[in-house]
Order: structure tokens, then sequence, then C-alpha cells
């Protein structure tokens, strides 16, 4: 059915905007298609093989000199073939949406509707304000999903910006929440940033009604499963030659919640610096932290890592890049290496890492926790 109605509004999408060929409008279709293949050097060795193709339609239309009509349709449609040691384990496939929206824009507003993605904040790697999407900094291509929603933003002319959004329809785990959210019932929040002497500094909150239902499954005396959530969150850069940021994420849950504590506290603050060496070696170095306020009965959690990644080019399309973190509390490294070869349409990317058999931080696209444990990936994108 899903596949149906994707194909439909496909369909009409394409017909109305040739309704209209005389006018200053037009669509742009993308394809991307990946294939990749790992091994993992685990007892017994594990390996994977698999394919995903994203293709998407952008039409769009000028009406008038100042403003634009335009939208996205795209869907994420992958498979994939997991073997342990000489024999076949499992196969994972989907098809789904993976951006549906529609846009209004002028030289100083925006009002984008529908599924996609929205994320913001100062941080690289470790980002506190990670609320609505899932974007590991391994992976080459940043795929997340989207969330479903009405974003505005206004931008005036000594480029502070305000933004307003409200979220429905959306039942699965964004970012760092442990909980999804009541699918019908909205979300809501905003964000100011604002310019200061070198730099920039924002304000960002966030309500909703979290579905703990799941969760408290199984355990007596339960009757109460929907909770308030409230963030509340700080973040700012500077360009001091040296590249400076924080983000301070502060969670305010519901007293009655008893499976989390009133507080959570999320903070980063990190540099970045590009020595002059050869064609230019960039460093980046975080440091982020978690901890709760619990209350009496519930775990008192400390979560430390500090983080390194550097990044060299090799020619204009040409890249190789190293990332570290380690945990301060389990005394674990995580690594990981990446060299990307790009070409007019084709770029092909060698993966290595060496990281605990069970990650605490990012589950990977699709939930997947592809780089667990010691391994190689190669990856080939086809952009056509």
């Amino acid at each position: 059915m899903t596949k149906r109605i994707i194909y439909t509004i496909f369909a009409i999408i394409f017909l109305v905007w040739q309704s209209v060929a005389g006018q200053k409008t037009g669509i742009d279709l993308q394809n991307q298609l990946i294939g990749w293949v790992g091994c993992n050097f685990s007892d017994p060795l594990r390996y994977q093989t698999g394919v995903r193709y994203i293709p998407t339609l952008s039409p769009w239309w000028k009406p008038g000199k100042n403003s634009k009509l335009d939208a996205e349709f795209s869907v994420n449609t992958y498979g994939n073939l997991l073997f342990k040691g000489s024999g076949f384990d499992t196969a994972n496939y989907d098809f789904k949406p993976y951006r549906m929206w529609f846009r209004y824009s002028t030289s100083n507003f925006e009002l984008r509707a529908g599924l996609q993605k929205i994320n913001f904040g100062s941080a690289n790697i470790l980002r506190p304000l990670m609320w609505f999407d899932k974007m590991d900094y391994r992976d080459p291509l940043q795929l997340t999903d989207g969330v479903y929603g009405l974003l505005g933003r206004y931008y005036f002319n000594n480029n502070t910006n305000i933004w307003l959004w409200t979220l429905y329809g959306n039942d699965k785990v964004k970012g760092w929440e442990s909980a999804p959210s009541v699918k019908d019932i909205p979300e809501y929040g905003g964000r100011v940033q604002v310019p200061v002497p070198k730099g920039e500094i924002a304000i960002s909150y966030h309500h909703r009604r979290t579905d703990y239902s799941e969760i408290y499954s199984g355990l007596p005396l339960i009757n109460e499963t929907l909770f308030n959530e409230n963030r509340m969150a700080v973040d700012g850069k500077w360009d001091l030659g040296v590249g400076l940021w924080f983000e301070y994420s502060k969670n305010l849950n519901d007293k009655d919640n008893q499976l989390v504590s009133r507080w959570e506290t999320y903070y980063n603050i990190g540099l970045d610096y590009t020595f002059s060496l050869g064609n230019g070696l960039n460093l980046i170095t975080e440091f982020f932290h978690y901890g709760n306020n619990p209350a009496q009965r519930q775990e008192k959690i400390n979560r430390n890592y500090s983080i390194l990644a550097l990044s060299y080019p090799l020619s204009l399309s040409h890249n190789m890049s190293g990332f570290v973190y380690y945990n301060w509390e389990t005394k674990e490294w995580n690594r990981y290496f990446s060299l990307q070869l790009k070409y007019d349409y084709l770029s092909l990317y060698f993966m290595a890492f060496w990281n605990p058999d069970v990650q605490t931080l990012y589950s990977g696209p699709d939930d997947n926790n592809i780089f667990a444990g010691k391994g190689i990936q190669i990856m080939l994108v086809l952009d056509i």
C-alpha cells in the first residue's frame, strides 16, 4: 500500500508541473545508488553485502521575482545479506519514504511541510542538539530518517533568524530519545539565533508527549505510561582563527516518570583548526558529557567522551580522515579511518574500524551497529 501511495504522489506532482510548463518551472531528478561489502573480524567471522537506492524528484516553480515553490520526494529502498562463518545468517530489506515535503520561500522567509530533516546546533561530532535526526559522523553519506512536521524560518537582515516548528505523526525514537513520542499528539518548539562578535549564539526549546508503554510493559502496578518532556538548550560558535563552539541541552522530564530522572544534562565543547601542512590538515576535538540527577531508587549515570578527528585532502576530490573517541567510564577506545576517492559521478569509500563489540552512542542507519567490533567496509556510490 505504501508503494502505491508514493508512486501516485510522484505521478501527480509530475503531471501538475507539466501542466504549468510555460512558466518558470522545472523538475530535477537525482538518483543515488549505493553498494557495499563489509567484514567484521569476530569469531565466527561475519560479513555482509548490500545495496541501497534513493531516487529524488525535486519540482520547483518561481511565481514571482523573490518567491519560490518547491518540493522534494524521495524513497529509501535497501536490502542487505548478512553471513556468519560460512553460512547465511539473515536478510534485511525495506522500502520507505525518505523525504516528502513542500516549501514556500522568499529571500527572508521559508515554510516547509512534510517529511523532512530538521537539524541545527554548533557541534560537529557528538551533538547534544541531535533532537530530530540520527546522523553518524562516521557515515560518509550522512543518512538519517526525517520527521513529519511543519517548519517556519525567518531571516532578518542582520543574520538573526527565528525557527518555529510543530511535529505530528512521529512514533519512532529520534536522536538521544529513550522513548518515542505519542503519534497523535503534536510536538512543538522553536529556536532563536543571533549574531555576536566573531560568531553566533542561539537558544532552543522543544516540548513533546512521550510514550513509555513498551518500556513499562510487564511491570506491575503501572497505569500511566504517557509523560511530558521539555528540552531547553543554548549553543554558540565563534571563528577566532581557531573555531570554537559549545552546546548545552537540558531535559526536564515528568516527575511521575519513574524510569528517568527529573533532569538530564548534555553538553559539548569543541574546537577545530586547519594547519598549513601540505594541502591543509584539519583537526577537530570535542568533549561530550551526559549526566542525570536521579531520584531515590534511580540509577546515577555519567558518560564522558573525548573525541579527536583528523582530515587531510589528498587532492580536490580525494580525502582521508581518521576519528577516535575515548569513553572515560568504560576505558574503551573507538577508532575509525576512511579513504574517499571522488570522481564525476562516482565515489569510493574504504573504511576500517576498531571499536568495542557493543556501541553505546551510535546505532547507524536503520538502527544497525555497522561499526561495532573490528572490521572493514568498502562502499561504492553512484550519483546521477
